[in-house]
């Protein structure tokens, strides 16, 4: 029988002075009581009360063993009031983790700009180490990953917190010594710079659009800002998100492709821990970041 159970019945016990007026206290009955006594002495192995027709005394050891419990108890119900206190509080320490290259994008900004509005909340902030199942970062001691793609996980919860827009794009130096797309098709027939995790290019919007398996890769990375480089170097036509590409498409170091076409936004969604009592750190956090990149739109391209 649970110990704490009968440590709660014991002090109420010795605190009322009889097994039916603990009982009336607990809601219980008398004899329910007295069992709950006989068995946490039974297992403590001593005589913790001496019985009368009318009352109960406490023996010595009695005494001690109820000065043990009342202070355990105590505890227990502070630490517990404690706790359910810090989870509607936003305070307290957040784990995220993320791919490495949405880090160390938009979200990175949105993420620091969290933390200075929230000093009582001490972010941990980690990128790549994701495992692909979608649920392991909670066992990896994380509250919050991202991810850029649908998921169908009953074990976590996803909130859209953005969309990403991405650009297919070449240097003027490369095109002018390749040729530009006039076709979604016309990709198998130039150098493309990929990302190893996005080996299938997907281009125009809904029913128009096209998928692409890229062969032809002539540069490869984890890095979409590897990508870039490379192609403002003339290396190639890439696929690569627009916020960081921004002002080397203004710039003209880069020129957008297929421009009538263009790619699909790739959603950025927040993953977290099952349940519906969502600990305030979290709740706080998720507002906060929608509105960060609502707050801070993309400019367009023009």
């Amino acid at each position: 029988m649970d110990r704490l159970l009968l440590m709660h019945s014991f002090v109420t016990v010795a605190q009322a002075g009889s097994f039916n007026g603990a009982a009336k206290k607990l809601g219980s009955s008398g004899s329910l009581v007295s069992r709950h006594v006989a068995e946490l002495e039974r297992q403590v192995g001593v005589r913790l009360v001496n019985r009368t027709a009318r009352s109960v005394s406490l023996t010595e050891p009695g005494q001690r063993y109820a000065e043990f419990a009342t202070r355990i108890l105590d505890e227990i119900e502070a630490q517990d009031a404690a706790l359910a206190d810090s989870h509607d509080r936003a305070e307290g320490t957040l784990s995220i983790i993320c791919p490495k290259w949405i880090g160390s994008l938009d979200l990175g900004d949105a993420i620091a700009a969290f933390s200075a509005a929230h000093p009582k909340i001490q972010v941990r902030f980690e990128l790549g180490g994701m495992s692909d199942r979608t649920y392991d970062f909670l066992d990896s001691g994380f509250d919050i990953a991202f991810h850029t793609r649908d998921l169908r996980d009953s074990s976590v919860r996803l909130k859209k917190i953005a969309s990403l827009p991405f650009v297919l794009c070449a240097a003027e130096a490369y095109i002018e010594r390749q040729g530009g797309l006039t076709h979604p098709n016309d990709v198998a027939n130039h150098d493309c710079l990929v990302h190893v995790n996005d080996p299938v290019w997907r281009i125009g919007h809904g029913h128009a659009s096209t998928l692409h398996k890229i062969r032809n890769i002539a540069f490869s990375s984890n890095s979409y800002l590897a990508l870039q480089k490379a192609a403002v170097h003339g290396r190639g036509i890439a696929l690569i998100p627009q916020r960081p590409a921004y002002d080397d498409l203004v710039s003209g170091a880069l020129r957008v492709l297929l421009p009538e076409l263009a790619v699909p936004d790739r959603p950025l969604y927040a993953i977290y821990g099952p349940g519906q009592d969502t600990p305030r750190k979290i709740s706080v956090f998720l507002d906060f970041l929608s509105a960060w990149f609502s707050q801070n739109p993309i400019p367009t391209i023009r």
